[in-house]
């Protein structure tokens, strides 16, 4: 009996050594499985395979829709010549250098982006792209090229419009600004620094920036996508692919992009692009007042039970506003039913309107809200009088 027991023992004591070393080395043998197999009692894991069709991510549809309308833009300058500075005024020429080329200088060439918003040909690119130019030619991302004639500019937003005629142009859909927001994923799309066509991403980091001096009526779509030089006048698209924006400027101290990015908001740009392709030039709203943004001090010197909107702190004797009965100390809170919370949106708001149409301005005069008919006038030129001046 006694030897019964120690091979029983001696049995076990080995059976346990091995499941120990089994279970240490080759845990998966000890997995149960009909087929013996040592993958048996895995989770199932599905590997992709380049066959498989695999679903297109947000940014690469939108890039795809979006960059064949997207182009660059030659602009060319030729250089003085005594031919054409003869008429210069001598005194000027000697003091302020403006002199004559040798007649083999080099054209000064400026690169910039354009975006076709037409299947007619019209295309959307920056004025300070093509300002001054004497040759505008396109390049398409097909690899065709074309000469641009310049339908028409607008510096007070930066906006210039240019024609091509090559058949079966692409072009981009226009996006919907309204339903833009803050964290919105962005693309854009240009050529910087010459280098080809080029897309990055980003959000839409701030809404209706102003007050950067950069155009007389500024409502800019801030970005962190990179924009660097070249990209003006390219595309700022959202994830369907829709234009949304004209890439205009950036923040930079080194010349490249810091993440600090802006764009002409599509409907600025529709309204420039409509009024130069029918009228061949812009024509802006105008009433005649002297406005200041309101802040709470403000308020409780007036007394008024507004915090927002737009004081009026001086009216044009016999101007628009005046006419219609619009006060200084009356605080604009809507034009035309759309609500102004600073000066930059009674500008804009004020510019849209069309000259000698009426529009309804909504205003607070102390306890009373107040709405005032208002036959709208044209914008005088910016340097007939203190910008200010709406």
């Amino acid at each position: 009996m006694r030897r019964i027991w120690l091979v029983f023992s001696q049995t076990v004591t080995v059976v346990v050594a091995v499941l120990f070393v089994v279970g240490t080395f080759k845990p998966l043998w000890l997995n149960g499985s009909s087929s013996g197999s040592p993958l048996a009692g895995l989770v199932p894991v599905t590997v992709a395979t380049h066959d498989a069709a695999v679903p297109a991510q947000p940014f690469t549809a939108a890039a795809r829709l979006a960059a064949p309308a997207i182009v660059s833009v030659i602009a060319s300058k030729a250089p003085r010549t005594e031919a054409n500075t003869q008429n210069l005024d001598p005194w000027l020429r000697h003091f302020f250098g403006q002199r004559a080329a040798p007649q083999n200088a080099e054209p000064q060439v400026g690169l910039g982006s354009g975006v076709i918003v037409s299947t007619e040909g019209y295309l959307l690119t920056n004025n300070h792209v093509i300002a001054g130019a004497d040759e505008i030619r396109v390049q398409l991302a097909d690899g065709r090229e074309a000469d641009a004639k310049l339908v028409g500019t607008d510096p007070d937003t930066d906006v210039a419009v240019l024609k091509i005629d090559l058949p079966r142009l692409p072009a981009v859909t226009l996006g919907d600004i309204e339903r833009l927001q803050v964290g919105d994923a962005v693309l854009a799309i240009g050529n910087p620094f010459n280098v080809g066509q080029t897309v990055t991403s980003g959000i839409v980091s701030a809404l209706g920036r102003n007050g950067l001096g950069l155009s007389t009526f500024e409502n800019f779509i801030q970005t962190d996508a990179a924009i660097n030089p070249g990209n003006s006048g390219g595309a700022l698209v959202d994830v369907n692919g829709n234009l949304i924006g004209i890439n205009t400027a950036i923040y930079s101290r080194s010349g490249g992009s810091m993440g600090i990015g802006f764009a002409i908001p599509i409907d600025v740009a529709r309204q420039v692009m409509d009024s130069l392709v029918k009228d061949g030039q812009v024509t802006r709203g105008w009433i005649g007042v002297q406005p200041r943004d309101l802040d709470a001090e403000l308020a409780q010197n007036f007394k008024l039970p507004v915090n927002e909107g737009v004081l009026i702190t001086g009216v044009l004797q016999d101007g628009p506003a005046s006419q219609a009965g619009i006060k200084p100390g009356d605080v604009v809170l809507k034009i035309a039913g759309k609500a102004v919370h600073n000066t930059s949106q009674l500008m804009n708001s004020v510019a849209a309107l069309k000259p000698q149409a009426e529009a309804v301005i909504t205003v607070q005069r102390g306890d009373k809200t107040i709405d005032v008919p208002v036959k709208v006038g044209l914008r005088p030129k910016t340097a007939q009088r203190p910008s200010t001046d709406e």
